[in-house]
């Protein structure tokens, strides 16, 4: 099948700032498409797997048509889990490269998907290698998918990449310190609070007091722009 009429199902794209990691504050576009392969107890996006349907289904020639109304620089792509579709997600996330004035595409990961795969592309694709970027979201025991989590990605990352750990308490925040120390070799680990269980104050003051001089913090700004129930923003 010729790449441009590859199908995908999907949620929504629209354009927005981004809201968190290193391009929070750009003026971006988002791409989310449907289905994922964990259940969070804390997610925020539960209309992106099953038992909702997707909202549409569009080709790959379609979401670069979508993504060209918009002038930004600037792609999420997300879900769900975007990178679920394998080979279909490997030939999107080529095409949405090879868009001549775009400058950065993060792929938004959930941790329990080997990113192997991906990372051949980067090393294989130039457009690829020089705008995407893995930010993997590795979930933490208030997830309830800690054993879901694929731990030879830590591997694969590279100095553009980010690491995100959503911390629910003070055991989540043990667990994604003891990730720091031992797994993560490159990319940026972000530390971002579950606002009902952990206030961005008392993760800060974590943070200090365990001396984690490389890790961000992360906050969702965009729940603070809009309705944190909100979609398409």
């Amino acid at each position: 099948m010729d790449r441009d009429e590859i199908r995908l199902p999907m949620v929504e794209i629209f354009s927005t700032v981004e809201g968190e990691g290193a391009a929070a504050g750009f003026p971006t576009t988002f791409i989310r498409l449907f289905h994922c392969n964990l259940r969070c107890v804390w997610c925020d996006t539960p209309y992106s797997y099953a038992p909702a349907k997707p909202v549409f289904e569009a080709t790959i020639a379609e979401i670069v048509q979508e993504v060209r109304k918009y002038p930004n620089e600037y792609i999420c792509l997300t879900g769900g889990e975007p990178l679920i579709h394998g080979e279909k997600s490997r030939q999107l996330i080529s095409a949405l490269a090879e868009i001549d004035y775009i400058k950065d595409i993060h792929i938004e990961t959930n941790g329990a998907i080997d990113l192997q795969p991906f990372q051949d592309l980067r090393e294989t694709n130039p457009f690829v290698k020089a705008k995407t970027r893995f930010v993997l979201d590795f979930k933490l025991p208030t997830s309830g998918e800690l054993d879901k989590m694929i731990h030879s990605n830590f591997a694969l990352l590279e100095k553009q990449d980010e690491i995100k750990f959503v911390i629910g308490n003070d055991v989540d925040f043990e667990v994604a310190k003891e990730m720091v120390e031992k797994k993560v070799d490159q990319g940026t680990p972000l530390f971002s609070p579950v606002f009902e269980t952990m206030q961005p104050a008392q993760l800060v003051e974590k943070m200090l007091e365990h001396k984690l001089s490389s890790v961000k913090l992360s906050l969702q700004t965009h729940k603070f722009i809009w309705h944190p129930e909100k979609r398409g923003v």
